[in-house]
């Protein structure tokens, strides 16, 4: 994973030209690259801090996703062209500024290729702690790799058999982000809302979420979130009730909850 913070702004309007011909685009993005900054002080009391930008994107804005494939499409034709896909026999996947290159061997050759293209030729920097060669392979125990919110890694056959087979399944900080998340819909905060209304949120929520993760071996990590979300909701429920809150005897959370209208994943 590479960061936008060091690359000066003409540079990369100087990349926008190549593909945005509009001067009135060019000069919207521009100004909103070099607007101002304002940072509360951390002393109490002191005035904010002002400031004006002359290089890298502002972190979590909408359109940083799309400056960064606009500018990083150089780098994937120098690597296709020139680089370890003529000479490795390598391949890169990217989503943005998150890439993984895959060969054989990653030796020092390609690890030069890459440093020495990316902060030199353009100007980024490279964040060494996310940055490590792993090798995914059937005869290597407990070699994982996380990639958009997905691990990788072989396991052995459920079946026995003498052979393993390529794991994929939703890693273990996207569980925790999905977690986050649904404890936020679930919070003391959203007592005002309707048990109905509220299960439908979480519903929509969580359909959105398994579109994306039903990829691979999901079963284990649907099955967690299953009993997160219940247990959050029974909480909900008696939060919400005046008195103890309680299904209806002979009738357990699980069916309750279902008979609210929550969808198990």
């Amino acid at each position: 994973m590479c960061s936008f913070d060091t690359i000066p702004h003409d540079k990369l309007v100087k990349a926008l030209r190549m593909r945005v011909v509009d001067r009135s685009v060019l000069s919207l993005i521009h100004m909103w690259l070099t607007a101002v900054v304002v940072e509360e002080d951390q002393d109490k009391g002191g005035p904010p801090k002002v400031s004006r930008p002359k290089q890298g994107t502002p972190q979590g804005g909408v359109i940083s996703p799309l400056l960064a494939n606009l500018y990083l499409h150089w780098f994937d034709k120098e690597f296709h062209e020139q680089g370890p896909y003529q000479w490795a026999n390598a391949r890169m996947v990217r989503y943005a500024d998150d890439f993984v290159i895959m060969a054989r061997y990653v030796g020092s050759r390609i690890r030069n290729f890459v440093e020495s293209q990316l902060e030199g030729r353009f100007d980024l920097k490279i964040n060494r702690e996310k940055t490590r060669v792993v090798k995914v392979q059937p005869d290597q125990t407990g070699q994982s790799l996380d990639f958009l919110g997905f691990t990788f890694r072989y396991d052995r056959d459920r079946q026995g058999r003498p052979h393993r087979y390529l794991n994929l399944f939703p890693s273990k900080k996207a569980l925790v982000r999905e977690r986050q998340k649904l404890k936020e819909m679930t919070g003391p905060k959203m007592c005002f809302k309707p048990s109905d209304e509220l299960i439908g949120e979480v519903n929509r929520h969580l359909r959105g979420w398994a579109n994306y993760f039903n990829r691979g071996y999901p079963r284990d990590a649907f099955r967690q979130l299953n009993a997160f979300v219940r247990e959050r909701l029974t909480r909900h429920l008696k939060r919400r009730s005046q008195r103890p809150y309680r299904p209806p005897k002979g009738v357990t959370w699980y069916a309750q909850l279902e008979r609210l209208g929550l969808v198990y994943l």
